[in-house]
């Protein structure tokens, strides 16, 4: 490990089995003689009482049967009868993912928060506000991970994982290795010991379906990938998917933490499915999970008075693999109407196009909606046709904007959702 030689120096720090974990150290706050769940077999998600539902985090004892995220909660318990399943608590899943990305925002302010229990750290140019703690067991960098980890660990009570590397991939990449509580380096000289031997599938970005077809192709591991000649993989795969194959297996990345700022650059909402959706239930259940979302990111919008223009559409597949598609509209919205009619059509395609998700076997258990490219509506591009047939606003675009008023003003004195509106009781 050479860190001297790189420009950056970049962590990523992962929490182990982080709803689990939070659960757990919940509990033991609330009762110090409680079981410790990751000391037994264990797992959050479904329905504890009808058992229905599928695994969203398990603990190590519960792997050791088997059980894997995303699998059903009646074939988990198949294989474990024993386990010990938990609710699922987002409010105190955020708390603990706020005081986690405050603690790790201490030891730089470039921090980039991917997901509610992993972030990316740029600790470029830090090593003299450190230097006290270094020694020949932990030299820079592994000093500065070393103090994230114990303070995590000592004054939250969960563990985390920290990899280290000059890029984000490669960084994402040791923060995988072995797990719980561990630091680990995946600089470039390291590749060929630490990365190369690695199954295909193990490769941050390379799917299922995707490790599957390299594998028919003979190419097993990530070193597989990286010795091919990158014209093979872009055969096999395409153009884009090929490229990032062959410069992911070689260890190449970005080395850009975007951090994240108080000023919005959009505004969205998600929604956990109660039961998966398919192509069979797809038109029965997606028009009012998108209608929902809209109302809610136009809501926010407008308490906030602006405006997006591009709409977006995200869901997550059963495998837990992230898919969006987005829209750019001539004019800014901040309408709720709009939003969903443009959030349907982007839904449609994603799921039910020729080579959408449906047609793919795919099962979607989350639906996202969002709107960014944000404007104040200062500009909004005059439409000829709704100009001449609308020369001036209709009643009833002016009644909406008295009662979107008068619905804001009563949130604000007598709190959120004080008006609901009948169609969704």
């Amino acid at each position: 490990m050479e860190p001297e030689k790189y420009r950056n120096i970049i962590f990523h720090i992962d929490v182990n089995s982080a709803f689990l974990s939070w659960s757990a150290v919940k509990r033991l706050k609330e009762d110090p003689d409680a079981v410790d769940l990751r000391t037994i077999p264990s797992a959050v998600g479904g329905d504890v009482k009808s058992r229905h539902g599928i695994i969203t985090a398990k603990s190590i004892p519960a792997k050791k049967y088997g059980i894997v995220t995303g699998e059903p909660v009646v074939k988990a318990l198949q294989k474990c009868p024993k386990l010990v399943l938990i609710q699922s608590d987002f409010k105190t899943y955020r708390e603990y993912s706020h005081a986690f990305i405050g603690i790790i925002s201490k030891y730089s302010p470039i921090v980039e928060q991917v997901s509610i229990d992993e972030a990316y750290l740029d600790v470029t140019g830090m090593r003299s506000l450190y230097k006290e703690s270094e020694s020949k067991e932990l030299p820079y960098p592994l000093n500065i991970a070393n103090l994230i980890k114990n303070e995590v660990r000592d004054y939250l009570g969960f563990t985390v994982n920290v990899g280290i590397s000059c890029n984000k991939l490669l960084a994402k990449m040791a923060s995988d290795f072995t797990k719980p509580d561990r630091i680990h380096t995946l600089f470039p000289e390291e590749i060929p010991e630490k990365m190369w031997p690695l199954p295909i599938g193990d490769l941050y970005g390379c799917g299922k379906q995707t490790a599957g077809r390299l594998i028919s192709m003979g190419i097993r591991t990530i070193g597989d990938a990286a010795r091919q000649d990158p014209r093979v993989l872009i055969s096999i795969l395409g153009e884009n998917s090929g490229s990032y194959i062959y410069e992911s297996a070689n260890g190449h990345g970005s080395t850009n933490v975007n951090v994240v700022y108080e000023d919005a650059k959009s505004y969205s909402n998600e929604t956990t499915l109660s039961s998966d959706l398919t192509a069979d239930s797809y038109d029965k259940e997606i028009v009012p999970v998108l209608k929902a979302l809209s109302g809610s990111v136009s809501k926010r919008l407008k308490k906030d008075h602006v405006f997006g223009r591009t709409v977006t559409v995200s869901v997550k597949t059963g495998s837990f693999r992230r898919h969006s598609a987005q829209l750019q509209l001539e004019n800014s919205i901040d309408d709720e109407i709009k939003i969903y009619q443009n959030a349907k059509i982007l839904s449609d395609k994603l799921l039910l196009g020729d080579e959408g998700l449906f047609m793919r076997g795919e099962v979607v258990r989350l639906v996202g909606v969002g709107v960014s490219k944000l404007d104040d509506g200062s500009y909004r591009q005059l439409n000829l046709f709704e100009d001449i047939i609308n020369p001036a606003p209709s009643a009833d675009s002016e009644r909406q904007k008295k009662l979107d008023k008068m619905t804001e003003e009563l949130d604000n004195r007598f709190g959120k959702n004080t008006i609901i509106k009948g169609s969704s009781l």
